[in-house]
């Protein structure tokens, strides 16, 4: 039997976070979690997830932290380099949660774009912290 890695870079404090763990482990999968807060990705990590995306570097920033402009992150001329700087320098700025799977890595922002890259199916109904019912009983997605 082959063992399905999966990595998710968590926040424990964010709910889309929490929805993300969950529909990872609602497929039947207990995924590495990575509490980037306490344990931060290296500069190499942190670029090759970002990479691995395939989406802009600043879409990883957390552009709604209020560090972001305080640091004017959001001013023109600011290059990639700095981004991953801030987010290096100040993890609180890496937008979560980002699942690695053998299938893809994204920012799984809504939290069901995780459904997308996991290898196997639900397991069974799924509903959201909010009440957002997102896979139904046979598994499917709503």
């Amino acid at each position: 039997m082959t063992t399905i890695t999966i990595t998710i870079y968590h926040n424990p404090k964010c709910g889309t976070s929490r929805n993300t763990l969950a529909m990872i482990r609602n497929s039947g999968v207990e995924p590495q979690v990575i509490e980037y807060l306490k344990t931060p990705p290296d500069r190499a990590t942190l670029v090759a997830l970002i990479a691995a995306t395939g989406e802009p570097v600043i879409n990883a920033v957390r552009t709604k932290e209020a560090l972001f402009t305080e640091l004017q992150l959001g001013a023109p001329g600011v290059t990639d380099e700095q981004l991953i700087d801030a987010m290096l320098q100040h993890p609180i700025l890496i937008n979560r949660p980002i699942v690695a799977t053998p299938l893809g890595t994204r920012l799984c922002r809504p939290s069901e774009k995780v459904l997308d890259i996991l290898p196997a199916p639900q397991q069974g109904a799924f509903t959201k912290e909010d009440g957002e019912v997102v896979v139904n009983a046979q598994g499917q997605r709503v």
